[in-house]
């Protein structure tokens, strides 16, 4: 990688997080023109990737889209098959988020894939995808599938240790006992929600337990 490009990426890494999102987005897009042409085709999946991240966070949903895509497309063709899971997953997202679900589940279904049979595959991003799954599912209506889904992306949050995610499954998998009337199993899982919650630290996490939990009267 060109030492142009290093420095682009420092400058959009530095912008991002200090949430200039509107410059991060110009020094990845010139990033991005550089290493078309003097970059490797894995150099420019990754900025392709980048990119389209600090373009969802801009709303800029088709360019994203696209961006996305096109690293699908690399990483496809080089058999780089973890990071075609992690970027299908965020296509995924895009779609879903625009109302597209018919375009979002392969996009997790094939992700689901590649990190089910890969045992080096990370279990947050696992996790990750699991939970754009049963989002989806939710919304479809298939409310016993979503909860295992919302199950096994709680377990694996669990399992590393990030107690937001489990308070964040377990308060989908309250809203959907709730849907079937079943009080009970609604607030087991908001106690699990408010002790995960309570562990997390997390301000807005805990407005929301407390929230269902009036909701509920747990």
């Amino acid at each position: 990688m060109t030492d142009a490009i290093q420095d682009l990426l420092r400058a959009a890494k530095l912008a991002r997080r200090d949430n200039r999102l509107a410059d991060a987005g110009r020094d990845a897009a010139e990033a991005l023109l550089i290493v078309r042409r003097d970059g490797s085709r894995a150099e420019l999946a990754m900025i392709l990737r980048g990119l389209a991240e600090i373009e969802r966070k801009l709303h800029q949903v088709d360019a994203a889209r696209q961006h996305y895509e096109e690293a699908v497309s690399i990483y496809r063709e080089e058999g780089s098959t973890l990071r075609l899971a992690h970027t299908i997953r965020h296509l995924g997202d895009v779609h879903q988020h625009a109302g597209r679900a018919e375009l979002a589940e392969p996009c997790y279904d094939e992700a689901l894939d590649i990190y089910r049979a890969d045992p080096k595959a990370p279990p947050l991003d696992l996790a990750n995808a699991i939970r754009g799954m049963a989002v989806l599912k939710g919304e479809a209506g298939e409310g016993e599938q979503a909860s295992r889904l919302w199950e096994e992306a709680k377990e694996l949050y669990a399992s590393v240790n990030v107690v937001e995610g489990v308070a964040e499954r377990a308060i989908e998998l309250a809203l959907l006992a709730r849907k079937r009337r079943d009080t009970e199993q609604a607030r087991h899982w908001l106690s699990e929600a408010s002790t995960a919650a309570e562990a997390s630290g997390d301000p807005a996490t805990l407005h929301r337990v407390r929230k269902f939990q009036a909701i509920i009267g747990a």
